[in-house]
């Protein structure tokens, strides 16, 4: 490539000149390409280690001028061939024109002005250079390409220097971090290391500091350990790691959502050796963390922040922290954790002031609401940009202000004292909330039965007085006291100023007539209900009345959801319930609908109306509690781990029992699933919910932990599982809230108790209390960690369910070991996982959807099985394979829908693999008849129709036309079952008894074949035996065997032709083509098109005296795809085999002593023959598999090829080194240690 040219002072060390002229010098990298010896490893070794870009372009080309010491480089080349193309362009283009100049300086800037217009010209034709990766960091991408052997579509992130720990020596190399790969190489010495491993194959990630490795990062797979140390920053280096990693692990879990996130944005000004995707991910990482601390919506996007102080009129303070701004919301968070934290929505905001700078407030900026609340920010470093950037984003706020309100820029003429911001508080006597009078909140009734506009609780509690309740009413009321208090001193509805003390208020229990509103607020759904209006209305709509999977769940679950309320014992509680979840299995099919939401839903149904209790729902399900809910309980058995985990580290002494008892994987995820809704009394378990909400799920596992610590001589003292169960069953049945109002509520879960005296109950506020006092020290940050390193585990262990369920599916008359299955399982995966990383096959094979039976879940296209069957198949055919595995594709693709799982693709490696002789001939037969022949052939087909009498009868219609069609319309019908119906778990059900019925197909089912086809089987014979070491008996035994039998077609022929008939007229019952095939059993490989025709299967019949019905073999060769119609010409990749096909048909033709074989020569030879002789194939001569099989078996060394064992062990390793391989970009490596 062109180089912009640069100064090299000295410029013959580690190069050695091989050509050059007056102005131009040729250099190779000294040790490059035959010799090198010593000097040659010591200049590789320097070249890797200080990230040399000799490494990758070991030849250049440099400027020079007679008397000048400074040269120039101009250009450089990966390849001698690439550099020569530059040398040969400068001397015919340059040479005699700087002849002419006099001046050196004037040669040199003629040069480099000719070298800048060169590479000018070829950036035009490039992306805009913004939008390009810099030059640096490009070059960095091209070395991890060129060494790794990675395709275009593989972006680099990042590249480190570390040293990789091969046994106990460091390695000093680069680490490459690129989307889908973790790539490492050295080369020291000679000593080369090549590691590539896939992100998706990480089963653990973790960074540590041990005595042998210090400060470490640990890579894990399946089958290796690897160690990573000595890095610039370690903290960077990990960090990006795990952020690609949680991407490979969103990738096997939910194809969709990484396809989405696989869209990353281009960056608008790249910095100097820094990648865009690095910085989108890191982008990306402030954005999560932004989202997830003040609880906004998933599409919010951080725009910036800012350090700057709040004045809190609550303790007269300006306190210290951090202003964040997106397009929607200004949020603010203290340097110190629970000091405050606000949320200010866009939509509420009326007017941004600049005020007055002083000396004691700097920079001030104050923002007024609508509930007439003002804040106060002050030492903000660039308060102008600030003031436009919201501005900005303000007139784009979809919600209309009000007509008073006004922005002004300008500074106004006095500071706001504390005083006044102090008066803009009292307005809130009659504040503005979310929990507004049930008239305004009145949802339009959708279905007959009536919709909640309310919490049931208020419905079915009736209006008790707090008098009447004595001192629990004396309790609740002084809660609601309190909390006037604080919403009087701190604000109230989303601008609320949160606090430690808005935390010990939660902790002591939010008062029934609050608590809708505050869940709606500390869970951030009122931001999307309020953004939403109408929104939850349209969806109950539209999924009124639609069937799926879930809404069956959804019905059968009902009943069983809260059945001690009285809320829940009529239709209008299950009415409501039943609206919420179908419209959030219609919101997000792909969750749909799991158990545990129907507890969930209904105490949100309880506090709020059907829209709020929604919105909590859509809260709790995408953000506070992810992955939890979809079918594989993912979220939920991620944080089981974690609680694990931190059991492990709070009470070490009753882990190791836990683990013996296996109790921990019994309890958590009922208890993490419904928040302890479904194990502790109603009253007691909201007090837990009301934590949550504030908190996330630290509470939950504090609670956890609090539970068992309580327990633990107890259940020290336990000896099995069942025993360890009733004790904390009995435990949880007794934790109860003394100061709840609601009249007590029947707990259904088993009252477990002994008969002894009875347990002793435990308050739940002390429980809280408890797990705080405890283990507060847990932190967010650190749960997020652990939820990383979990959810490697636990996505991971699925997988290998997945695979060992696979598996287990397969036929046992399959042939493979189980160890080979897998083997394959994993290869076919990979395969399927490829086309989502480089996007180079359809969107059906890309897409996996979780709901499907593990065995439909990785499906691949015909591309990517053609790659498969190159690696893996024992008929090595040469340029002859692609068509071959394309004919065993369609063979194998049994619904017509252009995919085969892995069930199929087992089927037809096994054809290959294993059975008898007889068996991989009848695979190979079938490979030369419909449907396995390619479109190609249908074409030469439609063109020999022209050489028979047409016949109108309904019968004779055109194959082409009536199955034609009929196949689209399959494949039409296939798409829509796919793409858009719930899938038919029953489909499921019917096809895998059918399975059970074994139909055991005999050679006699096998329909016969024409001279089309066989000319078709003998090539692909001829293409398999060109790589063997008996090639030559192998050849002169086929054209023995085919000689005869043209022979036995031909005496075949004579029986059939019937006296009174031309030979080429054809009977329009004996051509009408057979139906086109239902979809059958995907065990069994699938039927031919006339394999149930009755003719076609009097066809196997060998003696010659009976006469045969070859007459229908014509019809059947236009079915399907048409491809056996006599006339058919070879397809465009198969006439490329000149050399073979010559070569046979000298062989064969010459072979033949029959007079009436004396046009065979001209058919065999290909298909121009046949197209320029009109009629030169036979129509009229047909063999069958017996004969062929009979022919065979007279020939040993056949019948030895077929029989021989071929290990697909070592096809695998093979596949995985190709699938794997890196080129090398210097002669010099040793080629033993490259791989």
């Amino acid at each position: 490539m062109w180089l912009g040219p640069e100064e090299v002072l000295v410029a013959n060390a580690l190069w050695v000149t091989e050509r050059a002229n007056p102005f131009f010098v040729l250099q190779r990298r000294r040790g490059h390409g035959k010799g090198g010896g010593l000097t040659g490893l010591l200049v590789g070794t320097l070249d890797v280690v200080l990230d040399s870009s000799a490494r990758v372009a070991p030849y250049r080309i440099l400027h020079q001028t007679q008397d000048s010491q400074v040269y120039w480089t101009v250009a450089c080349g990966s390849s001698r061939k690439e550099i020569t193309k530059h040398w040969e362009w400068l001397e015919s283009n340059l040479l005699q024109t700087l002849s002419i100049f006099d001046n050196e300086e004037d040669i040199t800037t003629f040069v480099k002005g000719k070298i800048h217009g060169i590479i000018a010209e070829e950036n035009k034709n490039l992306q805009p250079q913004g939008d390009e990766d810099p030059g640096k960091f490009k070059e960095a991408e091209l070395k991890m390409r060129k060494q790794f052997g990675m395709p275009e579509g593989e972006k680099l992130v990042n590249y480190y220097s570390c040293s990789y720990w091969k046994g106990r020596v460091p390695r000093q190399g680069w680490l490459y971090l690129s989307v889908n790969h973790l790539c490492f190489y050295s080369f020291l010495l000679g000593k080369e290391v090549s590691l590539v491993v896939q992100w998706v194959d990480v089963t653990r990630l973790e960074k540590n500091a041990t005595l042998l490795f210090p400060e470490s990062i640990r890579v894990d797979t399946r089958d290796q350990e690897l160690f990573f140390s000595m890095f610039l920053n370690i903290g960077e280096t990990f960090k990006l790691m795990e952020q690609l990693a949680n991407l490979a692990m969103r990738q096997l879990l939910d194809s969709e959502g990484f396809l989405e996130d696989k869209a990353l944005p281009r960056p608008s000004r790249p910095h100097r050796n820094i990648s865009a995707l690095k910085r989108d991910l890191d982008a990306r990482a402030k954005n999560e963390c932004y989202r997830a601390t003040f609880r906004l919506p998933k599409d919010e996007r951080l725009d910036g922040h800012t350090s700057c102080t709040l004045w809190t009129p609550f303790n007269k303070l300006h306190i210290p922290g951090q202003m964040f701004i997106s397009s929607n919301y200004i949020c603010f968070a203290s340097k110190e954790e629970d000091t405050c934290h606000l949320i200010i929505p866009l939509r509420e905001v009326t007017i941004v002031e600049k005020a007055d700078s002083s000396s004691v407030l700097p920079s001030p900026l104050s923002i007024s609401t609508k509930s007439k609340m003002t804040f106060l920010f002050a030492n903000l470093k660039d308060r102008d940009f600030l003031v436009q950037k919201i501005s900005d984003f303000l007139q784009k706020t979809p919600s209309k202000q009000p007509s008073g309100s006004s922005w002004s820029r300008k500074a106004s003429t006095t500071d706001p004292a504390p005083e006044a911001l102090l008066a803009a508080q009292e307005v809130l006597e009659e504040p503005t909330i979310p929990s507004s009078p049930p008239s305004s909140r009145q949802i339009s009734p959708v279905q007959e039965a009536p919709t909640a506009s309310q919490g049931l609780l208020k419905l079915f509690q009736g209006n008790v007085s707090m008098e009447d309740l004595g001192t629990k009413g004396a309790k609740e009321k002084m809660k609601q006291e309190l909390w006037n208090i604080h919403f009087f001193e701190y604000g109230r509805g989303m601008c609320m100023y949160r606090t430690a003390r808005t935390r010990e208020l939660v902790l002591k229990g939010i008062p029934e007539s609050l608590r809708g509103e505050l869940w709606l607020l500390f869970s951030g759904a009122w931001n999307e209900m309020v953004t939403h209006p109408g929104y939850y209305t349209e969806l109950v709509e539209k999924s009124t009345g639609r069937y799926s999977l879930a809404t069956e769940e959804i019905e059968r679950d009902l009943h069983r959801s809260m059945p001690e309320h009285p809320a829940f014992q009529n239709e209008l509680g299950i009415a409501a319930l039943r609206r919420v979840l179908t419209a959030y299995a219609f919101r997000n099919p792909t969750i749909g609908y799991c158990q545990a939401m129907n507890i969930v839903t209904s105490v949100l149904l309880l506090y709020g109306s059907e829209e709020e209790a929604f919105w909590l729902l859509v809260a709790l399900c995408e953000r506070m509690l992810p992955d939890y809910y979809n079918t594989r309980v993912v979220g939920a058995l991620v944080d089981q781990g974690i609680f694990e985990e931190l059991t492990r580290d709070f009470l070490p002494q009753l882990s190791e029992k836990m683990q013996e008892l296996g109790v921990i994987s019994s309890i958590s995820l009922s208890w993490f699933l419904t928040l302890f809704l479904s194990v502790m009394p109603f009253e007691s378990a909201v007090v837990i919910v009301d934590c949550f909400f504030y908190e996330g799920i630290k509470v939950v596992l504090q609670v956890a932990l609090a539970i068992l610590d309580a327990n633990m001589e107890q259940l020290l003292g336990c000896s099995d599982e069942g025993e360890a169960m009733t004790v904390l069953g009995r435990y949880l049945d007794n934790v109860v809230n003394r100061h709840s109002v609601s009249p007590p509520i029947p707990h259904l879960h088993a009252l477990l108790t002994s008969g002894d005296t009875p347990p002793t109950e435990v308050d739940i506020f002390d429980l809280l209390k408890v797990s705080y006092e405890k283990f507060s020290s847990l932190r967010a940050e650190d749960i997020e960690q652990m939820r990383f390193k979990q959810r490697l585990k636990v996505i991971q262990s699925l997988e290998d369910t997945a695979k060992r369920s696979v598996v287990r599916a397969i036929p046992g008359d399959i042939g493979f070991s189980i160890e080979e299955l897998e083997e394959l399982y994993m290869v076919f995966k990979a395969k399927h996982l490829a086309n989502q990383y480089w996007g180079n096959g359809r969107a059906a094979a890309g897409r996996r959807d979780p709901s499907l039976p593990y065995l439909e879940q990785y499906r691949i296209d015909a591309s990517q099985f053609r790659d498969l069957f190159a690696s893996l198949t024992p008929w090595a055919c040469g340029s002859h394979t692609p068509v071959l595995a394309g004919r065993m594709f369609r063979l194998l693709d049994d619904n017509r829908d252009a995919l085969i799982n892995f069930k199929e693709f087992v089927t037809g490696m096994s054809s290959m693999y294993h059975g008898d002789m007889t068996e991989k001939l009848k695979a190979l037969y079938k490979l030369h008849l419909p449907p396995a022949l390619s479109s190609e052939e249908a074409e030469a087909a439609l063109e020999a129709t022209h050489f028979f009498p047409e016949d109108t009868s309904e019968e004779a219609l055109p194959q082409e036309e009536r199955e034609g069609t009929g196949y689209e319309d399959i494949r039409e019908k296939k798409g829509e079952e796919k793409g858009t119906s719930p899938p038919d778990y029953r489909h499921y059900l019917r096809l895998w008894a059918k399975e059970k019925e074994v139909q055991k197909e005999t050679i006699k089912d096998l329909p016969k074949m024409n001279q089309e086809q066989f000319i078709e089987l003998c090539k692909t014979l001829y293409n398999m035996f060109s790589e063997d070491s008996q090639e030559q008996e192998l050849y002169h035994a086929i054209a023995t065997v085919a000689s005869l039998l043209l022979r036995i077609g031909e005496v075949g022929k004579r029986f059939s032709v019937r006296p009174g008939r031309k030979p080429r007229d054809e009977d329009p019952e004996e051509q009408e083509p057979p139906a086109p095939d239902t979809p059958q059993d995907s065990a069994r490989e699938p039927q031919l098109a006339a394999a149930g025709d009755p003719q076609a299967k009097a066809g196997g019949d060998t003696q010659l005296g009976k006469v045969p019905q070859e007459s229908p073999l014509l019809g059947e060769g236009g079915g399907g795809e048409g491809q056996g119609s006599p006339g058919q010409l070879l397809s465009d990749d198969e006439t490329k085999d000149d050399v073979s096909m010559s070569s046979y048909s000298v062989v064969s033709a010459g072979s033949l002593p029959c007079e009436d074989l004396a046009d065979e020569d001209a058919v065999l030879v290909g298909g121009e023959a046949a197209a320029q002789g009109g009629g030169s194939v036979d129509a009229d001569w047909c063999i069958s598999f017996e004969q062929i099989l009979a022919s065979i078996l007279t020939e040993s060394v056949l019948v030895n090829f077929f029989e021989k064992k071929v290990d697909i062990g070592l096809k695998i390793k093979d596949h995985k080194k190709v699938e794997r391989q890196f080129s090398t970009s210097s002669d010099h490596e040793p080629s033993g240690n490259s791989g």
